[in-house]
This record gives C-alpha cells, structure tokens and sequence, in this order.
C-alpha cells in the first residue's frame, strides 16, 4: 500500500497526522488549470472526530501555482490558503444523514474508504480553491486595455447607413 493511500477510518480513529509537499507538476487535473506546472503544495491531514463523534480528517492546503488572468491573460502568482473539514461516512445515505445532521456549510461529509488516496484530496482541494473566473487585483499593463476603452466605436446604425449608401 501507497504511503498516500489511507484507511480514512482507521487514521481518523488513531488520530494520525501526515505532511507533505507535492509539486503541481505531478497533479494533472490541477496542472490543467494552470498557466505553467511550476509551484509546489504543501499539505497536512490530520485524523480526528467531530463533537458527535464522528470520524473527520481535517485537510490543510498552502502553496503557489501561476494562473491566467481573464482580464489582461498574462499569468500570475496565485496563493492557495485551504483548510476543509471532512467527515467521514461509510456510504452515500449515512453521509446525507450525517450531512442534515450536522447542518454546517463549512464541514463536507464524504464517504470514506480504506483507499483513500491523500494526493487526490490534496488536489480536489487546491481545484477548489482556485477563482472561476482569475484576475489580477490591478492588471499590470493596462495599456493594452485603454487602447480597448479608449477606441472610438462606431455605431451600428451608421455602419448599416453606410452599408446601404454602397
């Protein structure tokens, strides 16, 4: 067995904790989504349980990557700063369960498995840390957009009257 494949049980109840960095490069759904494959992660899962007593890993994610920015689409730097709580459930109808239960928008309930590949988590949460739609917070050549807001345009109007004087 893989040291990134866990018993998602078995860790939560003897409370384990694992860290790691993983380069961006070696994750290709992430990789996808990303300007360049440089930048590493660095993660950490920790095993525990909720008040009720529940099994919960919690799942921190920190690290850079370069994404393009919608706005100029030149890349840039992009943080990602995660942290998910999961709980743990044996199958789809406990984790609904569990989910009423517990009521909380910020805890995702998953069904566990004794395969629990920790990378797949660690991307699943870096994909979901990243924006819809990225942006620079101030694009840094803007020239490039003056010259789009600048240019005068021409109204529809006038290019069918023209259209129709030919």
């Amino acid at each position: 067995m893989s040291a990134f494949v866990i018993d998602a049980f078995e860790y939560a109840r003897h409370k384990e904790r694992r860290e790691g960095d993983t380069p961006v490069a070696g994750l290709d759904r992430l990789s996808a989504e990303t300007a360049d494959r440089s930048g590493t992660l660095h993660w950490v899962l920790v095993g525990g349980a909720d008040q009720l007593g529940h099994p919960q890993l919690t799942l921190t994610v920190s690290g850079s990557t370069k994404i393009m920015c919608q706005r100029c689409l030149t890349p840039f730097d992009f943080d990602i700063d995660s942290e998910s709580v999961l709980v743990l459930a044996k199958d789809e109808e406990s984790a609904d369960a569990i989910d009423v239960l517990l009521d909380n928008d910020e805890i995702d309930v998953i069904v566990g498995t004794k395969t629990l590949n920790i990378i797949e988590l660690v991307e699943d949460e870096a994909l979901l840390a990243l924006p819809l739609s990225p942006k620079h917070p101030v694009c840094p050549d803007q020239s490039a957009l003056e010259g789009l807001k600048s240019a005068k345009k021409e109204s529809p109007f006038a290019m069918l009257k023209n259209l129709k004087q030919q």
